[in-house]
């Protein structure tokens, strides 16, 4: 186990399963201790707080009220902040069959969840001298697809909010950064309701033909893993070097570039 973050205090949001659990782990593998938000705990997450290496607070990211309790569990310190809770509801029926709840809900989840929880974590920072803002964002950011327009939109905001914010408080030593993560062996892909099951039941075909599709738009050949996605955060939670305003890809070669 590394000590590197060993004193420090890391808020996690969505940290239950998937992509927030895996850097959940990876913090407290280093030493920080981790206040995990979700809605719910899971087993794996009851280890980490069994071991006295996080806290449990059952939060939900939209409402902004609870919120607050994450920072109040932190109680006064908070040197990493990793907003990382979202979804990605696909839009089988297209653009036209989304209602204003499903906007509103997509922009609570994916933007103002982190927004609120941010705003919430800053001026504890800036009292201690700096800190470390990373925001899970997607590749649909910048590369908008039709089947989630609502999320892609939603992940556009939150990148341009992280890039906003890097320039306003990078003078209190506090550094923004953002991951964009292509698709991820996570339930919001692979599950019985996730993106992957809900395509095929649309399209006519099976789960594992939808995956299939996806994973032969990437060079690598497969889906990235929760824990790299980990490790890339645990990078910038720890770095203490030049680093801000930054957007970090990581998708196997899903987006072209040139």
């Amino acid at each position: 186990m590394e000590s590197e973050l060993a004193g420090r205090t890391a808020v996690v949001t969505g940290a239950s399963r998937g992509i927030g659990l895996a850097i959940a782990r990876a913090l407290t593998d280093a030493g920080a201790f981790v206040i995990a938000g979700a809605r719910a705990p899971s087993f794996a997450l009851d280890v980490l707080v069994d071991q006295g290496r996080a806290r449990f607070v059952a939060t939900d990211m939209t409402d902004p009220i609870a919120i607050a309790d994450l920072v109040i569990a932190a109680q006064g310190r908070v040197d990493v902040l990793v907003n990382n809770v979202g979804g990605a509801p696909a839009r089988t029926q297209g653009f036209l069959a989304i209602t204003d709840e499903d906007w509103r809900m997509s922009w609570e989840l994916n933007l103002l969840a982190a927004v609120r929880a941010t705003r919430q974590v800053l001026p504890l920072m800036i009292e201690a001298g700096g800190g470390s803002v990373i925001n899970i964002s997607s590749v649909n950011a910048s590369l908008p697809e039709p089947l989630v327009v609502d999320y892609s939109a939603a992940k556009a905001g939150l990148s341009a909010f992280t890039k906003a914010l890097s320039k306003e408080f990078a003078a209190h030593g506090i550094r923004a950064n953002t991951i964009s993560p292509g698709p991820v062996s996570t339930d919001l892909w692979l599950a019985e309701d996730g993106v992957a099951a809900t395509v095929s039941r649309s399209a006519g075909i099976t789960a594992e033909q939808v995956t299939a599709t996806a994973t032969a738009a990437m060079v690598t050949g497969r889906f990235s893993t929760p824990e790299e996605i980990a490790q890339l955060a645990l990078m910038l939670a720890r770095d203490r070097g030049n680093i801000t305003g930054a957007d970090f890809r990581i998708d196997g070669g899903y987006v072209p570039t040139w």
